[in-house]
């Protein structure tokens, strides 16, 4: 009963001072931030990127999604169809995933896959040993992907144009490997071209036609009676 007594009010000193300092705190923050408006935007700016980078970085599930999304797509393409880089990138994330050597590290604002050694749960000398483990200056080579904002930067970027096999191209010249945009005056007459196949037909252009046909019908009955005369002197002849 003594030592109940005693603690009450000593809490409730303690409890007091600790709200007096945060009170503090926060009133010289507030007017720091008053005095100096733009130091404190960039203090909250950065902050705030930062906890927002820290709630959108990518976990081991959607790596598990992403891998699975980008193996479907090439999934439906033919071998001879698929870029090289983005299927053997996508066939190295599978392999190294079955055999269990893909790792998942959370860093807050981004996380790093990369390929271990052995599996988690492989009992060899050579998996256990510290000793033995592969040194952290070779750690880039087994770097895999980083994700960040919510993205798979390298998957994504292995992606790109993932049904466009370059290999098709190489027998071509250097000059047809490439393709550049068309110019300002190539797509404007093409979009011109586009809009004058939708407007409707003159009359004028509609009689020009029908002579134009006319003209043809007659030239083609020209020639089937000069045929025909011509036939009709070799016989008689």
């Amino acid at each position: 009963a003594l030592n109940g007594g005693t603690s009450g009010p000593h809490s409730g000193v303690w409890c007091r001072s600790l709200a007096s300092d945060y009170k503090e705190a926060c009133k010289e923050a507030v007017l720091g931030a008053w005095e100096k408006p733009l130091k404190a935007t960039v203090y909250v700016t950065l902050l705030g990127g930062a906890s927002a980078r820290f709630y959108t970085s990518p976990d081991r599930s959607s790596l598990e999604a992403a891998l699975l999304e980008r193996s479907n797509q090439l999934g439906l393409l033919s071998p001879w169809i698929r870029n090289a880089t983005s299927d053997g990138h996508v066939q190295t994330l599978v392999k190294v995933r079955n055999e269990g050597r893909l790792r998942h590290a959370n860093l807050g604002l981004l996380s790093l896959v990369y390929c271990g050694n052995y599996d988690l749960d492989c009992a060899l000398y050579e998996a256990r040993c510290s000793n033995l483990s592969t040194p952290w200056l070779k750690f880039p080579e087994r770097l895999l992907d980083v994700g960040f904002a919510g993205r798979w930067w390298i998957l994504d970027s292995k992606m790109q144009d993932f049904d466009v096999n370059e290999d098709e191209y190489k027998h071509l010249p250097a000059h047809m490997q490439a393709t550049s945009p068309p110019s300002v005056q190539e797509v404007e007459r093409n979009e011109k071209l586009h809009k004058e196949s939708w407007l409707p037909l003159s009359m004028e252009e509609e009689e020009k036609k029908d002579e134009q046909m006319v003209n043809t019908k007659e030239e083609v009955v020209s020639e089937e009676n000069q045929a025909e005369q011509l036939q009709e002197e070799q016989t008689a002849n």
